[in-house]
């Protein structure tokens, strides 16, 4: 029977690095690989190159917790992430690839009568800008979700919540191929285990890179980085105003599914779905300390089971399968960084925190715009580096009080 089956590759295998690339883009994540796909697919742009220092979506894009949603509080971050969650929408047919896109709801539930009249206001500014997202009583959270407990004898009750039927969760890796193998299909190279280790400048303006593998010459590059953002900018001369931070995550073993919306508690600081392979996905805040170092904590995993626990009792028999640790890169105002930056043929997707895999589409779309154009998109205009040093900051922390 040898002989009779091929088996067909996802992509090439990468290839020899060449001396100059019109396009170099530093990272293999969700960011890249979409910058890729679209400067091919929509400027025709295919002299790229994505370099990743380990394997495709080794980094945040594969240790993310995959909620999708855009429901977010300020103008700017609402609208952009309104755009993005419309891209991933028709993401999967584009591609051609099954991204197991489930937009099951998502519920960010209130405990208090302050975190009602935050959640009324949310919506309102979600309404106007053409986003489902309402506010429902604790009735309505019952009909949504029956499986949570509702009880007054607990610590947080519950009085309701910020229901956003379009949200809900997607297959991280299956994104991260599917753009992989998009960009392929259209002549860019992909080149992992290929580690950035400088970037060179000439008269103010970025040149090309220094890697592993030998320097490479570029008319743009452009840094996707996420935790190693400041890494990345130092070698090109460039400040960038983040800190890092982990954020951990753990999933139980496979229940029988019963949970079919996102839930999202901010005062209690957990948010909670079921996967399609039927385990429980149960997350957190970022830490608070500054680090590289990628190890779970047992404090994480004690309060983050105990208000799972308050929300849904019957999981107590559950066992936890694994956790895991990914980085991520905290900008002053929660909001990211998106563009130009000072040194000249150095654009940046940085600074997003947690929230990076939600924007993968439209990051794409508009710093593949960006590139071909020249202009910075309107949509991004308020994300620009520059805003730091003219005090036009875009914060959202209000919905940013648990990560997603």
């Amino acid at each position: 029977m040898k002989g009779l089956f091929r088996v067909e590759r996802m992509w090439r295998p990468r290839g020899e690095l060449k001396r100059r690339y019109d396009v170099v883009i530093v990272g293999g994540g969700s960011h890249g690989l979409a910058t890729a796909y679209y400067l091919a697919k929509n400027h025709g742009i295919t002299d790229v190159a994505v370099l990743e220092q380990s394997y495709l979506g080794s980094g945040a894009a594969g240790r993310n917790t995959t909620i999708i949603r855009a429901n977010y509080r300020t103008p700017e971050g609402a609208q952009f992430y309104r755009r993005s969650l419309e891209l991933y929408e028709g993401l999967g047919a584009e591609l051609d690839f099954n991204l197991l896109f489930s937009q099951q709801g998502h519920l960010t539930l209130a405990h208090s009568d302050r975190a009602m009249i935050t959640m009324a206001e949310r919506a309102e500014v979600n309404q106007l800008l053409g986003i489902d997202s309402r506010l429902v009583d604790r009735d309505g959270v019952a009909r949504l979700c029956p499986e949570l407990n509702l009880a007054d004898e607990v610590t947080w009750p519950i009085m309701g919540a910020l229901y956003h039927p379009p949200g809900g969760i997607i297959r991280h890796d299956a994104v991260v191929w599917g753009l992989a193998r998009g960009a392929d299909r259209r002549g860019v190279e992909l080149h992992p285990y290929t580690e950035v280790t400088g970037i060179e400048r000439s008269n103010g303006r970025v040149t090309g890179v220094r890697t592993t593998r030998g320097e490479v010459e570029a008319g743009t590059v452009i840094s996707a980085t996420a935790g190693w953002s400041t890494l990345i900018g130092d070698m090109a001369g460039v400040a960038l105003p983040i800190t890092t931070h982990i954020l951990q995550a753990f999933v139980t073993e496979p229940l029988k599914p019963f949970l079919d919306v996102v839930i999202v508690s901010s005062q209690m600081h957990v948010y909670i779905s079921q996967t399609d392979r039927g385990e429980f996905l149960i997350g957190a805040e970022i830490e608070p300390y500054t680090t590289y170092r990628g190890t779970s904590t047992f404090p994480f995993l004690e309060y983050s089971a105990r208000h799972t626990l308050e929300l849904f009792p019957q999981l107590e028999s559950a066992k936890v399968l694994r956790q895991w640790t990914g980085l991520c890169d905290i900008s002053p105002d929660y909001s990211p960084i998106l563009g130009v930056t000072e040194a000249d043929g150095f654009l940046v997707s940085c600074g997003w925190g947690t929230y990076g895999f939600k924007a993968a589409p439209i990051v794409g779309t508009t710093l593949a715009e960006l590139v071909a154009t020249g202009k910075t998109p309107d949509l991004i205009s308020p994300f620009a580096l520059e805003r730091f040093y003219r005090d036009s900051l875009v914060s959202e922390l209000a919905a940013a009080a648990v990560s997603h």
